[in-house]
């Protein structure tokens, strides 16, 4: 029952931040289950089974859909923009991952740091990270990123790609996959991107039916 209340919070924290935005309707449900995908092909695959346990995977599925709670501190103007922002504008835009740690560690100190939550914060805080440490806003590296991050980097990308924006037409699936496999090892962790490029049919399928 507890458990049911938290992932109906959970979902609603998130679709209220996206109301915002009706460019990017259905990003955190889509995103949610790109996550879900890609993990349970690396737990298939066993790999980095020494992290993937039961409880961790049930809680990165979990919260994932708070991977974008910190665009609630960015303002409409940028936010809504209807076009490509500025530079002060993309450095603005960026600092929602900071702030979207910076909410969920909050929430950590007021409750009794239910497990879920460090997933988030690693979720929220570090999902624009690079595996070649030029990402925002810590400039980790490699293994430095918390993997459940590094799962919603793909996860994150691909929507991104895929989904028509005020910027830009849709990406075809196979155009999608092209980009983040050029990115191997380079904004993506090389191994998970390896996973992602043997079962993306289901990234499409998902995305089809969502």
């Amino acid at each position: 029952m507890i458990e049911h209340l938290q992932d109906v919070m959970m979902i609603s924290i998130a679709e209220l931040v996206e109301c915002r935005d009706e460019n990017t309707g259905g990003h955190v449900k889509r995103t949610a289950k790109y996550v879900e995908i890609l993990t349970k092909a690396l737990v298939e695959r066993n790999i980095y089974s020494d992290i993937l346990n039961k409880d961790y995977v049930k809680d990165m599925i979990r919260s994932a859909p708070l991977h974008d709670v910190g665009k609630i501190g960015i303002n409409d103007k940028t936010l809504l923009k209807n076009g490509y922002l500025d530079e002060k504008e993309f450095e603005f835009m960026k600092t929602h991952s900071k702030l979207g740690g910076e909410t969920i560690q909050r929430m950590i100190n007021q409750t009794d740091g239910e497990s879920f939550l460090y997933i988030a914060k690693d979720m929220a805080q570090s999902h624009h990270e690079k595996w070649n440490g030029t990402g925002y806003p810590d400039g980790l590296k490699e293994e430095e990123i918390p993997l459940s991050a590094r799962v919603m980097a793909i996860a994150d990308v691909y929507d991104a790609l895929t989904t028509k924006r005020p910027y830009k037409e849709a990406f075809t699936h196979d155009k999608a996959v092209e980009i983040i496999l050029d990115g191997k090892g380079i904004a993506f962790d090389p191994v998970i991107t390896e996973v992602f490029e043997e079962i993306n049919s289901e990234f499409e399928l998902a995305r089809q039916i969502l």
